[in-house]
């Protein structure tokens, strides 16, 4: 060991060591010899020679028999000494570097924003929580070992399970069935999301045995109810467990409904408790469709995570199919134009003929003539086309509407915009404001007319002018959706001229009797329905006190209070048969505050995830 400034620090720390030592046994000569002899050494030689030379000392210490000498020797002496000052003096020397270390360490690159992230993952109490399940699966370190089952036990006796839930106000989630012949009462069902379903601990088929310590067999079903109903704090039950049976999951099926449902009010629930009330247009996700008679669902964007019983299917539409009158269906059977010149007017003038039925009006985006749909509202029939199967018989017959979740992909067309609302409502005025203000993006469909063309006039711009025969030709081929006669002319809109709009890139915004929806309702168009309510019959008196035009720009019409009385009718009915298609709902209060919220509603149509109906996506049958 070579001397060096580094064994001056490891020589001052072994003096004090000696020092402290020969304190201890009041060795004053041994420490006088001492300070004088090895003093000198700290300063100018190595660690060895400092041992060497305390340890010389002490030797001669002892021939002059030096009280304490002989112990300080031999601890001198020690093997193990030596060995603990060789990593000490290590240590010394290395420390020297640490600031040269330091400064190299610094000067590395910070950790990346990934590594950072990673560490505090690593580092939160939910993962680390994970980790340490993992380690203690991995490890086997399983709970409690139970004692060994006893050698000799009966043959005949059931496995009984105990389970103890701790319920508060919140309801069981579970029912139960008796059976009549035995007595024994069962687990009728789990109601997913419930008190029961959380637990794990029962399931469908599980014998009940005793409730509280008390025996059930034999009971009426009303006071094991009652039993559990007024239970709260901890239940515990002893439960036979039912043989496992494997069942597979099921995917959630979400479907909207169609009708309107209350449990209260249904005879055939087996549990009115269990069940879920829902209104026409609820998103409804049904997690289990295990029983043919009752599924389980939840309501979307609902805060309650337990879910309820709903009628299924197969058990509620029979008895709808059966109770609704069978609607004859009256539409005129489409028919090909033959060369036959004779036969071809002959047919021109039965449809000319038959044009006068109709006392109505198409919705024309240049001069709406809703006032002649209010007039004839109950006169006018809509276009064969909308007669399809889903509207000859009444549409409750359907009870739930299967729907997937649609992102518009920016290369698709436009989604159609439909507006509905009661005549006198302004829903033809939104939607002239709205196209008025933005009309690169927005555009109405061009109707047909069997009028002559008039002077600015450009066919194919105001109107597509035709002649009687082709539009009766169209007629009967179910290519308008709406159609009507007016001052002697027809007019139809027909339902190309909407995709025709979409096609040009532009978003088609129309105005729609609600019963023409079903013809719209198409996955080529994926039409957004906005309906527009009225406001409060107060605020309505308010806003409409001057006269405006409702119809186009001869007719002036004065709304009176038996007008206001109209329109809220005509707004709780169209609510009531149709809301179930509504997308959205705007309630025209102010006419400016209303454009916006319809401006908004369509971008949300356009770039927003929707819930469209699944057969929008079914492959066409050939």
């Amino acid at each position: 060991m070579q001397p060096g400034h580094d064994d001056n620090g490891a020589s001052l720390q072994i003096h004090r060591t000696v020092m402290l030592y020969l304190d201890m046994h009041k060795g004053k000569p041994a420490k006088q010899m001492l300070q004088k002899r090895v003093i000198f050494s700290f300063t100018d030689v190595g660690l060895a020679q400092i041992l060497t030379e305390v340890v010389e000392e002490v030797r001669l210490s002892i021939d002059r028999e030096v009280n304490g000498a002989d112990l300080l020797y031999s601890l001198l002496s020690a093997p193990w000494l030596y060995s603990l000052l060789r990593p000490l003096f290590s240590f010394f020397h290395w420390s020297s570097a640490v600031p040269q270390i330091m400064a190299s360490v610094r000067g590395l690159a910070a950790p990346s924003s990934e590594a950072q992230e990673l560490y505090i993952l690593l580092k939160c109490p939910h993962m680390q929580a994970l980790l340490s399940a993992h380690d203690s699966v991995a490890q086997r370190d399983y709970g409690p070992v139970l004692p060994p089952l006893p050698d000799k036990l009966p043959d005949n006796e059931e496995a009984m399970r105990i389970v103890c839930l701790v319920k508060n106000k919140q309801p069981l989630g579970a029912t139960i069935r008796k059976n009549e012949k035995t007595g024994n009462f069962f687990i009728a069902r789990v109601i997913h999301g419930g008190l029961a379903d959380r637990s794990g601990l029962l399931y469908p088929g599980d014998k009940l045995v005793e409730v509280n310590g008390q025996k059930v067999r034999g009971l009426q079903p009303e006071h094991v109810i009652q039993m559990l109903v007024q239970s709260q704090g901890n239940i515990l039950f002893k439960v036979i467990p039912n043989t496992p049976q494997t069942t597979k999951s099921q995917p959630a099926l979400y479907v909207r409904a169609m009708v309107d449902y209350s449990p209260l009010q249904d005879p055939a629930i087996p549990c009115p408790d269990a069940g879920m009330a829902f209104s026409k247009g609820d998103l409804l996700k049904i997690v289990d469709q295990r029983d043919i008679r009752w599924w389980q669902a939840r309501k979307l964007h609902s805060a309650s995570l337990c879910c309820g019983l709903i009628p299924s299917t197969n058990h509620k539409q029979r008895e709808l199919w059966w109770s609704q009158p069978y609607q004859a269906h009256t539409c005129i059977r489409p028919c090909t134009l033959i060369t036959h010149t004779d036969t071809y007017t002959h047919r021109c003038l039965n449809f000319c003929a038959l044009f006068k039925m109709f006392v109505g009006i198409i919705t024309g985006f240049r001069h709406s003539l809703r006032v002649w749909r209010r007039k004839s509202y109950s006169k006018r029939k809509p276009s064969c086309y909308s007669c399809g199967v889903s509207s000859c018989h009444n549409t409750s017959a359907t009870l739930y509407e299967e729907v997937v979740h649609y992102q518009r992909h920016i290369d698709d067309p436009p989604r159609l915009i439909v507006l509905i609302g009661p005549s006198g409502v302004g829903v033809n005025e939104l939607r002239r404001r709205l196209i008025k203000i933005n009309p690169n993006t927005y555009q109405g469909p061009i109707s047909h007319t069997t009028r002559s063309q008039k002077m600015g006039e450009k066919n194919g711009r105001e109107y597509h002018f035709v002649t009687k025969e082709v539009f009766a030709y169209m007629v009967v081929n179910h290519k308008f959706l709406e159609y009507g006669e007016h001052n002697g002319h027809m007019y139809g809109t027909s339902l190309d001229s909407f995709q025709d709009v979409l096609d040009s890139g532009k978003i088609c915004v129309i105005d729609l009797e609600p019963h023409c929806i079903h013809s719209v309702r198409t996955k080529k168009l994926k039409p957004y329905i906005i309906y527009v309510r009225p406001p409060s019959p107060a605020r309505m008196k308010q806003t409409r006190k001057d006269p405006h035009f409702l119809s186009n720009r001869y007719i002036k019409r004065y709304f009176y209070d038996k007008d206001f009385e109209e329109i809220e009718e005509a707004s709780r009915t169209m609510e009531a048969k149709y809301r179930q298609y509504f997308d959205c709902v705007i309630v025209n209060d102010d006419l400016q505050d209303s454009c916006m919220d319809l401006f908004t509603a369509i971008q949300h149509a356009q770039e927003e995830p929707q819930w469209i109906p699944a057969s929008w996506f079914a492959p066409d049958h050939p």
